[in-house]
Order: structure tokens, then sequence, then C-alpha cells
């Protein structure tokens, strides 16, 4: 059987990126299509057989995706798919909307309905001047994009947070399965953990982009600084600088580590710290595995992760008075 997977872009490292390595390791011989493919930013897609788009002429587009979403519909419909017995699109954007022709079965294993079209679109076109130049654009991929969500033969949601967004925007139905824990992190998890010079501290991971507004990261920074904890920020982005610069000396800045040195970090620190709102929330789940509790938002995908008392605790409110009681009690 051949088959081939569907990826959004290739130009960043997060839980989704995970899910692909996952699938990588069931159908090791599949190709990776995708719009554009950014090799200085996506080293863990070096052992993929990738298949890009006619974007990737463009060298702009590769870090710049934002400048992308009119064109996005027509690089997906433009891939061929007739040599495929089965195709994998994994996706929160346009990639669900690949042809494929009645011989070729596709599955789409949904992140999320795009956000910045249906549930975030709020938060994304909060700008006024903003929300009108781009209404006309808006309207179009919507259209595109309900047209589009029938084209998959079936639907994988990651979480019941996604399975709804799938019901709602979509009006279809979806199998739930929760994303795993890769292997390869999976067997470090037993191991003795590396020695860690900082102690007492907590712990954010995440991707680093101030565009990418629900994760929140800003609201931890915000907290440490109120409460004094000690914080340590793993993860990167192109707007590192923004998020050191309001910080204070007890947050802590570490870029990307390596899964080994990313596994000590889980199990020595006091809990990690979710302040986003997010469809599923793969870091949480990681963390719990090295034993180590979450304090998290009471939205999204934290509601069927974490058990309150005893895997975690939850803030109601995204804001920096509500993290910080919660932090306090952990002190």
């Amino acid at each position: 059987m051949k088959v081939a997977l569907v990826y959004d872009r290739v130009n960043k490292w997060g839980g989704a990126e995970r899910i692909l390595l996952a699938l990588q390791s069931i159908f090791p011989d599949a190709p990776l299509f995708t719009s554009v493919y950014d090799e200085k930013k996506a080293v863990w897609a070096d052992n993929f057989e990738l298949k890009t788009s006619f974007l990737q002429k463009i060298h702009f587009f590769r870090s710049r995706h934002e400048f992308l979403a009119g064109i996005m519909p027509i690089a997906f419909e433009s891939f061929d798919f007739s040599d495929f017995d089965l195709v994998i699109s994994v996706t929160s954007e346009s990639a669900k909307g690949i042809i494929t022709s009645p011989k070729t079965r596709h599955i789409c294993l949904c992140l999320t309905p795009t956000r910045y079209l249906w549930s975030g679109y709020r938060d994304y076109f909060k700008n006024p001047v903003f929300k009108f130049i781009t209404r006309p654009l808006v309207s179009y991929l919507r259209m595109w994009d309900k047209i589009a969500s029938y084209r998959p033969d079936e639907y994988i949601a990651i979480s019941q947070t996604v399975a709804s967004r799938i019901k709602k925007y979509y009006e279809q139905e979806s199998t739930i399965i929760y994303p795993p824990i890769l292997e390869s992190l999976e067997k470090l998890m037993d191991l003795p953990a590396q020695n860690i010079e900082q102690k007492n501290y907590f712990l954010v991971v995440s991707r680093l982009s101030r565009h990418t507004a629900y994760k929140r990261v800003d609201l931890a920074i915000r907290a440490a600084k109120r409460t004094g904890v000690f914080l340590i920020v793993i993860g990167d982005g192109k707007d590192k600088q923004y998020f050191k610069n309001m910080a204070d000396e007890n947050v802590a800045f570490l870029g990307n580590v390596d899964d080994n040195t990313l596994v000590s970090y889980y199990k020595n620190a006091k809990a990690l710290i979710f302040p986003g709102k997010e469809d599923f929330g793969l870091v949480m789940a990681e963390a719990q595995r090295a034993g180590t509790p979450v304090i998290a938002y009471r939205a999204g995908g934290a509601r069927e992760i974490v058990k309150e008392g005893v895997t975690g605790e939850f803030f109601d409110k995204q804001s920096v008075e509500s993290l910080s009681s919660v932090l306090k009690s952990f002190k």
C-alpha cells in the first residue's frame, strides 16, 4: 500500500511535528507533501522525502507563511496523489483541501478547523481596520474551507475540543485519537534524570510567537514577575527577544533543547505551567508522564489531560492574578 503524508508547512517545531514523526515511524516510506519547507527551522524533517509546492521557489515564503493564506488552497490543490492508496493529511489549515481520486482514501488528522477563520477569528482580527481590509479574503477562505472540509473520507480529531469544532464548523463527525508521546521520548521517561543545576523552578515549554496569541506565554512570564518564582522557558521562535524583554532575572530562556535535556527539565520542575487554550497540549501529557504536575488554564485540551487535584491544578481566568494565586500554593 502506497501512503503519503500531507502537512500545511514544514517550518517550525511543536506538537504537530511530533505527530508527524509518530506517523513516520508507522509509514517510514511515506513522502511528506507540504506548501513550503525551511530546512533551517525544521531539522526534524531531515529524514522525510519532502514534496513541496510551487511556493517553495519563493524563498521569502518559507519563513513568512502568514502571507500565504490566500494562496495555500491553490498550492494544495496542485498536488497529484493518483499513485497513492492512502493519504493522511495533518492539518489546521489548508492541507485537508487536497484533491484525491475515488480509489485513494483520504484521512484527515485534524489539529483544529482553521483557527483564524473560525474559533480564533476574533483574536486574530482585533484591529478594526485590518478586519475591514481582510474581510473579502476571509469570506473567500471560509467558503473554500467549508468546501474543502468535505474532501476527506474520514476525520480524526486530536481531542474532544477539536471534535466539537469539526462538528460545529464543518458539520462532520470524527473519531478522537489522542496524540502519542514519541517512542524516543517515552524511553527516556524511565531513565534517571540529568543533573539540573537550577532547583525549585517552574517550567514553560512552548513556541515563542506573540502572533500565536492563544499560547499566552506572556501570562506565565508576568505571573513569575509578580510572584517571584523562578521560571524556565524551553522553546524558540521569532519573538523570543520580545518575551525576554518583558521578563525579569527570575526567568531563563533555554531555547530548543534535545529530548534527553527536555525530559530532565520536566522531571525536576515543581510544575509545568500551561497558560494557553490549546486544541490538545502534548507537553502536558509529557510532563505528567515524567511525574510532574501541571498548572493549566481550565479550557481546551487541558480539561481532557489534567486531573484536578491529582495530576495538576487549574486556574479559571487567563489573568496574572488567577495564575499567580495557584503558583503561590506551589511555592
